[in-house]
């Protein structure tokens, strides 16, 4: 494990490179101890720094939750971090890519909880009973440290959370099944990337109810109203100046998002 001290030099460290667009040499190279419960700290201060600038937390994200990147992480179970009101966006939005590094897109399913949940040992109909709706959604990643990077470096990098973008139908979890919301998505009228929500840990709640369970070890819990990005279930796709995308969710309909 590092110090204190240290981690809050790592949390400094991010939030500059992340105000600068400059990626920094990888926290596992610069702290050789570092570990994954020293990485979740160094998120948490970064949130605090957040909330003590003006932003309000508003949910959380799920990374990881497919066994393919799990393995290229050499990981066993996902990771999180946390969502902000400053990142979420409406569908249309036109955003200005130079206030990120290198932005990616994946296609998501958001939860909104109408209850709290408190783990361990929550499970997928608990989620659903919880869940208040569902609606359609992008996530921007991004990140501030160079490559290759340890699961400690994205852990630290809140996951690579950078933007989410909402839109298409509401809808209450009941009313479909959502293991099988098939999603395609599109750069500039090309389809790139197509995906079904199952390939999210076999059900994109199985990814909330985990959240759940590992925020209960920790003494917090998952809140009312919050929104949680449950996974992707398509690989990220780059994006660029001047680049539309389109995601079609079928029956959920569309989101659409440029970037300038």
């Amino acid at each position: 494990m590092i110090t204190e001290a240290e981690r809050r030099a790592a949390a400094a460290a991010l939030m500059q490179a992340d105000h600068d667009r400059q990626p920094i040499t990888q926290l596992s190279l610069t702290y050789p101890d570092l570990e994954i419960v020293d990485a979740y700290a160094i998120q948490q201060l970064w949130a605090a720094e957040r909330v003590a600038a003006g932003a309000r937390l508003v949910g959380h994200k799920i990374g990881l939750t497919s066994r393919a990147m799990q393995m290229a992480s050499q990981m066993t179970e996902p990771d999180y971090g946390f969502l902000t009101d400053d990142m979420v966006v409406n569908d249309g939005a036109c955003l200005d890519v130079s206030r990120y590094t290198k932005p990616r897109l994946e296609v998501e399913l958001a939860f909104v909880l109408g209850a709290d949940l408190y783990g361990p040992n929550l499970r997928v109909h608990d989620v659903l009973r919880a869940t208040e709706y569902i609606v359609p959604a992008l996530e921007v990643i991004d990140y501030r440290t160079e490559v290759p990077r340890a699961i400690t470096d994205t852990i630290a990098d809140n996951a690579a959370a950078a933007a989410m973008v909402v839109g298409g139908r509401v809808v209450r979890p009941m009313d479909l099944d959502v293991r099988w919301v098939a999603a395609t998505l599109a750069k500039d009228g090309v389809i790139e990337e197509s995906g079904v929500s199952a390939a999210v840990m076999g059900h994109p709640a199985a990814g909330i109810a985990w959240l759940g369970n590992k925020l209960a070890a920790v003494g917090r819990h998952l809140e009312a109203g919050q929104l949680l990005l449950s996974g992707s279930f398509t690989r990220p796709v780059s994006v660029e100046s001047n680049t539309v995308i389109h995601a079609d969710f079928g029956p959920l309909g569309s989101i659409g998002v440029a970037f300038r």
